[in-house]
């Protein structure tokens, strides 16, 4: 009896998210900018690669962060903040998601006729961002390196969900057991073809075709 009566009310929650996120994607198309929703675990990169990414297109981009965290911490928007890039904290109260209103709200506070791309740091899980659509426009999930090349197998979900697929930390290669062939089987099942860009946020290894697939997204819009 109790499973019965969860199933619908998860249902019911879901649907009410996706019905936000559909508002939030049309907000989005109408003034042309292209979000980015970043998920990882904690400490594979997301906001360092979000900091690369700042740095790489500040001069031809116009951008904002907003910034998912379990705490009141500014630590990550205070970052992007100090490139001189508006940055808004949303705090899901200890959830361990973004969901679709708690981006609208983030939308809100941004003007987004004035912006190119907003980059969304989901909270750092491979399991809960998975379930929640936002609106935005590509899911990008970030593996790194020393989290160990059995993460496709353990958090399938993740893996089936996403558009691009970054791998960070490839300096650290040779210094880790990561079976790179093993990984991206494990990837291939689960998402065939997947976009993906294996990098070095601290070396900048690799960041520009990223950069590049970037670019292009974004130009794709301002058209």
């Amino acid at each position: 009896m109790t499973n019965t009566t969860k199933i619908p009310v998860v249902e019911k929650i879901l649907d009410a998210n996706d019905q936000v996120a559909e508002f939030n994607r049309r907000l989005l198309d109408e003034a042309r900018v292209l979000a980015l929703n970043v998920m990882a675990s904690p400490g594979a990169g997301k906001t360092s690669l979000i900091l690369r990414t700042l740095q790489a297109l500040a001069s031809e981009v116009r951008m904002a962060v907003i910034e998912g965290d379990t705490a009141p911490v500014t630590i990550d928007a205070d970052k992007v903040s100090a490139l001189g890039i508006p940055a808004v904290q949303i705090n899901t109260g200890g959830d361990c998601h973004l969901d679709a209103v708690m981006l609208r709200s983030g939308l809100a506070q941004l003007t987004l006729k004035d912006l190119d791309l907003i980059i969304v740091e989901n909270v750092g899980n491979l399991i809960c961002p998975a379930t929640f659509k936002l609106g935005t426009h590509r899911n990008i999930l970030i593996a790194s390196i020393p989290e160990g090349d059995d993460k496709p197998y353990k958090y399938p979900n993740m893996y089936r969900g996403v558009d691009v697929l970054i791998i960070n930390k490839i300096d650290l290669l040779p210094y880790i057991d990561f079976n790179m062939a093993y990984f991206r089987q494990g990837v291939e099942l689960l998402n065939p073809g997947l976009l993906t860009f294996p990098l070095s946020c601290k070396t900048g290894e690799g960041l520009e075709p990223w950069l590049e697939w970037l670019r292009a997204e974004i130009n794709t819009r301002r058209q």
